[in-house]
């Protein structure tokens, strides 16, 4: 009866230290980075605060409203990650306001990862353009970082 119990002490050691490992959850910030905006005046090209900001993405099945947030320097927006070459993204500084399409074209690459994490999507050779119909409130656009391989660096300035 000793030996047994000694038995299965060990195998339930065994099985609490076999259990786990680094590659089971992604919560290193390896998957796939989101696109980072930030806000100037139109005037003065001075950064911004925006008192709110309203944004929606067209994830190709209709827009998703992704909230409002105030008080904001930046933010940031996941794309797409299917093979669209483009992502729409639409800006309101109020609930019912006015909205401003921004198309952001783009070519992707995938990168394997870990197990765990799988397969995350980089962004490369990005280009926004405002939609002409729309220029309310994003009066103009100016390119930062036209690479997305983390989410430290501002990639599109919006002109207000």
């Amino acid at each position: 009866m000793k030996y047994f119990k000694l038995l299965i002490a060990i195998c339930f050691l065994g099985l609490l230290f076999s259990c786990g490992g680094d590659d089971d959850i992604c919560e290193s910030g390896e998957g796939t980075p989101r696109m980072k905006v930030s806000f100037k005046n139109f005037d003065t090209g001075k950064e911004k605060t925006m008192d709110s900001l309203y944004v929606a993405v067209d994830y190709g099945s209709g827009k998703v409203e992704l909230g409002k947030q105030t008080s904001i320097t930046s933010r940031v927006i996941p794309l797409r990650v299917d093979d669209s070459p483009f992502t729409d993204v639409y800006f309101r500084t109020s609930k019912t306001g006015a909205e401003s399409k921004v198309r952001i074209n783009y070519t992707t690459k995938s990168i394997y990862v870990s197990p765990g994490c799988g397969i995350k999507k980089t962004y490369e050779d990005l280009n926004s353009v405002l939609d002409p119909t729309t220029t309310n409130p994003v009066k103009a656009l100016e390119a930062g970082q036209n690479f997305i391989e983390n989410e430290d660096k501002t990639n599109l300035y919006l002109l207000f």
